[in-house]
């Protein structure tokens, strides 16, 4: 195990110092209220008529981030992956505090262009345009399981692409978690049968 701790040290610190109170497998409510309080609306971004979801403050509060990670190892179980993929860009900041703090390592999915060697790709359509995301062909072991991590679920697109990337980089998705889902826009459904994990759905 690499990483400043093992993930049984990851658990003793979490009941020795109380800094978790999330049950393993709930995000629990306090949970969703509090991403829900650092979530600004931005209108007509990145485009006119797009209501953008900005979970920077979120990042940048102490407290809120790290119950929003603590959350995210919680539900999923810090035996249950081997890697943490984030998608970018936000995902980069949710995977790398993720891999951190279970002592895992992180692989970035990236936009076409922004990775340095062979790499496989996906193209997909976006809510307000078209988009394709890349990983290195060699970032996964064969069997891997990888837990794919992103800020926002709005269509599905971003995410059906980047787990998409994993399997056929030879990975194996253990879990998909993301800070907000856009219900209303049927993400979920659009990822069926793969189990989709959010702190706060609206």
């Amino acid at each position: 195990m690499t990483g400043v701790e093992s993930r049984a040290e990851y658990d003793d610190r979490e009941q020795q110092d109380g800094s978790s109170a999330i049950p393993a497998g709930d995000s629990g409510p306090d949970v969703a209220a509090g991403v829900s309080e650092h979530v600004l609306d931005v209108p007509d971004f990145p485009q006119s008529g797009v209501m953008f979801k900005d979970l920077t403050p979120l990042f940048a509060d102490p407290t809120g981030f790290r119950r929003a990670i603590d959350a995210i190892i919680a539900y999923h179980g810090v035996e249950s992956f081997d890697v943490v993929a984030g998608v970018e860009a936000r995902g980069f900041v949710i995977a790398a505090a993720v891999a951190y703090a279970t002592g895992t390592g992180v692989v970035p999915v990236r936009k076409a262009g922004k990775l340095p060697r062979n790499t496989v790709a996906a193209s997909y359509a976006l809510e307000y345009g078209e988009a394709t995301l890349e990983v290195h062909a060699d970032a996964f072991h064969a069997g891997e399981r990888v837990l794919v991590v992103d800020d926002v679920l709005a269509t599905g697109g971003t995410a059906e692409a980047s787990l998409d990337l994993v399997e056929r980089a030879g990975g194996r998705v253990a879990g998909f978690s993301v800070l907000l889902e856009l219900g209303f826009l049927g993400g979920r459904q659009r990822l069926a049968p793969r189990p989709v994990h959010a702190l706060l759905t609206v």
